[in-house]
């Protein structure tokens, strides 16, 4: 749901590489991401095919769960910015490939001929947001010392990715790098690398209604076979929200009954009275008040893009000293 190119991506670049793999598998040849061929004979349209449909079905399942898992990227942004951000990646880097192998082949004297083929380098360079955008919430811990959390299953997939091949991690570092510096404010790639406004709009008219789904109304049930974990995932995040909208609307009353103000003195005492020794009866004196602290619009953003209200985000971040991870963990567990 409002995700049509993560579906189309999904959905055509696995489709092809099964084929390819199953059923035409003569045609391989022209979809090898040869280096050798596009240096020495200029065959500049295998960067092109090389670098879009892979030959291995392990990389095909494992990048395919990954976008999958990054569709939220696309729910936040938007499809045009989604794609700029995917096109910006895939050619920067088809360029830090040629840069590391031809650095590879100077330091270490390894001549690299041929790389995995796939949709491997802007799959790596989605993981720069995901890493730095993504507020990351403990689920469990294991043996008491390792902690799982919501973003643990991601980066699993992606150390599967990155040993499924030799010279694979020539394609996760470019990848990575291009992402750094798609996202990097002070390169302003993001202006330059970027789907232009007229082409998003046919493309809206011509594909998005291919692809598009319509919102779920209500919760299906769960079936056999390969979708049983994808199924029972958003039956998990479908009951995780509505738990969630329901503190929020306790909170809101509690709230209201006060005057309100959640009594953020009964659920913060660490955070709001740390320093203050002679506290007594749950009620601080005015002078022991701290000043407001200021809040990012952008982590008050990203709170409202998880279903919270901004008054609710407001409060936990000033009353979490400005901290996106202790806000998250604090409304999403009461």
């Amino acid at each position: 749901d409002k995700a049509p190119l993560s579906k189309s991506l999904l959905l055509v670049l696995s489709a092809i590489s099964i084929l390819l793999t199953l059923l035409f598998q003569h045609y391989q040849k022209f979809f090898a991401y040869n280096l050798q061929a596009i240096k020495e004979d200029f065959q500049i349209w295998r960067l092109v095919c090389g670098r879009t449909i892979c030959l291995d079905l392990k990389d095909t399942f494992c990048s395919s769960l990954l976008i999958y898992n990054f569709r939220i990227f696309e729910r936040r942004y938007g499809s045009r910015k989604f794609s700029s951000f995917l096109l910006g990646a895939w050619m920067l880097s088809a360029l830090f490939d040629l840069l590391l192998v031809e650095i590879t082949q100077y330091i270490f004297g390894i001549t690299i001929n041929s790389l995995p083929s796939g949709f491997l380098g802007p799959v790596f360079a989605l993981f720069v947001p995901f890493y730095s955008s993504i507020p990351r919430v403990q689920v469990t811990q294991v043996l008491g010392h390792f902690s799982i959390t919501n973003k643990s299953l991601v980066y699993i997939l992606g150390l599967q990715l990155l040993t499924s091949g030799t010279y694979i991690w020539i394609l996760a570092l470019s990848g990575l790098i291009s992402g750094i510096c798609y996202n990097s404010s002070v390169l302003k790639v993001h202006r330059i690398l970027c789907v232009p406004r007229w082409v998003a709009k046919v493309f809206s008219w011509t594909l998005e209604p291919v692809f598009s789904s319509a919102e779920p109304t209500n919760e299906v049930r769960v079936g056999m076979g390969a979708t049983v974990d994808i199924q029972r995932q958003q039956r998990m995040e479908l009951l995780d929200r509505q738990i969630m909208m329901s503190q929020v609307a306790q909170m809101r009353r509690q709230r209201q009954q006060q005057g309100g103000m959640i009594n953020w003195n009964r659920l913060f005492p660490p955070l709001r009275h740390r320093h203050n020794a002679n506290y007594q009866d749950h009620r601080p004196s005015e002078e022991g008040i701290p000043p407001p602290t200021e809040v990012s619009e952008e982590q008050v953003a990203r709170l409202m893009e998880m279903g919270f209200s901004r008054g609710d985000a407001l409060e936990a971040l000033r009353a979490s000293n400005n901290d996106l991870n202790v806000a998250t963990n604090f409304l999403l567990q009461h």
